[in-house]
């Protein structure tokens, strides 16, 4: 049998390879050198522009009381370190074993097929799942450790475990390898310029930026600003119907982020939705906040904020009072709100108010209380004290860390291992798209109200003069959670039906603190339930209560339009007693950071 010959490479190819080969080790290198010196000039005006922190977050002293914790019981540590022998003992005697029957592994850091089909890689990724399960067992038997230090050691050794997976690291990644070895190192290139990017914006770039623009195709619904004030733009929307509801709605997002969460596109567009439902719809664009607004605290948003939008919408619509929605922050800033108007006798300016994923009682708040102890309160302090304006990329990487895996990690391997383009995506986008914060405001926020939770304290905490009493209010009240919030947990949202003294309605909605809002009708996504809100807990309102397909809006309709008035002639944006100032979305919201 002859062999068949392997065709040799001409001089011109070989030529060519070598002249690729060339290139790329000099882009390489030159890369390189730009790199350090990025990061060098990076790292050197941070530290220059903020001042030390010595334990950020309290990470160190959270680590070194999980330690003194787990040696404070060598027995158990003992066993603990037994158990996982045994266990590793048993994968390798699986791994050799060809008639072992293979684990299912529901991991999407693992999803690539390149994890299964080789043997060394496919031991690797449950050698670290093992070990991950082991550390989390020990992290969860902490003892010796107040609740709140155990649950903070448990979140800390959590992001340990996840930062420390082999998918995480391009050596220890077979799909970062096959790529590597496939496009001859271009990915590395492509990532390392991902990276220099990012290091020159401060922040971690998730999406594809160059393809959206606010006002072209994000945040589109018409509209015009129709009021503003050093804290807001307010923005009234065009109608779409021959008649409206006469009462208006006016909603308030949060400002730690842009509002067009609530108008992505026109398919996802919760306030698109509600105009062609015939409601006069207004939303508060927030000021991305400056020293002009650094003395804002609660009266601010309360005063200049809500009261004000408010006012400007019931002198344009000529109505007693207004439908009004707040939004996490916004939310619990509403609350205080309508206890402020009963104190005043002005309860009827809001007609109803509606909360998206809120909390007014934080003693369940989630992993977030975990960033306000005394070491975070600390962190904050030193990064205000001379700017009186807290960077909104620091709260950004504080949500992200909640959910690390797939707002972190995921983009560290896909932007700067693989080296992939972004892909556009709206939600991403926006999620990218952070605000700035009034440290004063942001600092009372965090000490009042996530650490002494003084807003269901009758009378402990005092707004616009007026000690806050909730039980006294009796406005109607809606309220959504999302099941699976890790910003503002479901079972901390539900706690609102039992704060004030009217009407009130709840629907859990499925998916989370964005999904679970933004869910059109249209979409045909997830599900919400409906029940009794006057039950103990949420767990007892999901049992006894009614699930149902799809969005949640519907059921949010057919509450409000009862108490909505009469239809009347639609109110054109600015030929009421509030003039345009310009076309919507308004100057306020293109502000980046």
């Amino acid at each position: 049998m002859t062999a068949t010959p392997v065709p040799s490479e001409s001089p011109t190819d070989l030529g060519a390879r070598q002249v690729q080969a060339q290139e790329n080790f000099q882009k390489f290198t030159d890369l390189m050198g730009k790199g350090q010196q990025m990061m060098m000039e990076f790292w050197t005006k941070e530290h220059a522009a903020t001042p030390m922190v010595t334990d950020p977050m309290g990470f160190m002293s959270g680590w070194q009381k999980a330690i003194t914790a787990l040696m404070s019981d060598p027995a158990r540590l003992m066993e603990q370190q037994q158990k996982y022998m045994a266990d590793a003992m048993m994968l390798w005697k699986n791994f050799l074993s060809p008639d072992a029957e293979k684990p299912t592994i529901k991991d999407k850091r693992f999803a690539n097929e390149a994890w299964s089909q080789n043997p060394a890689f496919d031991f690797l990724r449950q050698s670290y799942l093992l070990t991950a399960s082991h550390f989390m067992e020990a992290a969860h038997q902490l003892d010796g450790l107040e609740p709140a230090e155990k649950a903070k050691a448990q979140f800390l050794i959590k992001q340990f475990v996840d930062a420390m997976s082999p998918s995480n690291f391009a050596l220890t990644n077979p799909e970062v390898l096959k790529t590597t070895a496939e496009t001859g190192g271009a990915n590395l290139l492509r990532g390392l310029e991902h990276l220099l990017g990012d290091l020159q914006t401060g922040r971690m770039k998730m999406t594809d930026e160059n393809a959206f623009e606010v006002g072209r195709n994000v945040a589109i619904t018409p509209g015009k600003v129709v009021f503003q004030n050093r804290l807001l733009q307010l923005i009234q929307y065009t109608p779409t119907t021959e008649t409206v509801y006469e009462v208006p709605l006016v909603i308030y997002p949060p400002w730690i982020n842009k509002f067009y969460i609530l108008d992505l596109t026109a398919e996802k567009s919760f306030i698109r939705w509600a105009v062609e439902q015939g409601i006069t719809v207004f939303i508060a664009s927030w000021k991305n906040a400056d020293e002009s607004i650094a003395d804002a605290t609660i009266d601010t948003y309360v005063e200049e904020g809500i009261l004000q939008g408010v006012r400007v919408a019931r002198e344009i619509c000529n109505t007693e009072g207004a439908h009004v929605i707040g939004y996490c922050v916004a939310g619990t800033t509403l609350a205080a709100t309508m206890a402020v108007l009963e104190s005043r006798g002005q309860a009827s300016q809001i007609t109803s108010a509606t909360f998206f994923t809120a909390q007014v009682d934080f003693a369940d708040a989630g992993e977030l209380k975990f960033f306000v102890d005394d070491p975070s309160v600390e962190t904050l302090d030193k990064l205000t004290e001379d700017k009186h304006v807290l960077d909104g990329r620091f709260m950004a990487t504080t949500f992200n860390l909640l959910r690390s895996n797939d707002l972190i990690w995921n983009y560290v391997v896909n932007n700067y291992m693989l080296g992939k383009d972004y892909f556009p995506f709206d939600l991403l986008y926006w999620n990218s798209d952070a605000t700035n914060v009034p440290a004063k405001w942001h600092q009372q926020y965090i000490k009042d109200l996530y650490r002494e939770n003084l807003m269901v304290q009758p009378g402990a905490l005092t707004v616009c003069g007026v000690p806050i009493d909730l039980k006294t209010v009796k406005t109607p009240t809606f309220i959504q959670a999302g099941k699976e919030d890790h910003i503002a947990p479901a079972k901390s949202a539900f706690k609102l039906t039992k704060a004030f003294s009217g009407e009130t309605r709840f629907v859990l909605a499925g998916s989370g603190h964005i999904a679970g809002v933004v869910n059109p009708p249209s979409a045909m996504k997830y599900q919400h339930w409906i029940g009794d809100p006057t039950v103990a807990t949420l767990d007892d309102f999901i049992a006894s209560g009614t699930e149902t397909k799809g969005s949640w809006w519907p059921h949010w309709l057919t509450w409000l339009t009862p108490r909505s008035g009469k239809q009347v002639k639609p109110r054109v944006p600015g030929e009421g007693p509030y003039k345009a100032i310009e076309d919507a979305p308004g100057a306020y919201v293109k502000e980046r950071i």
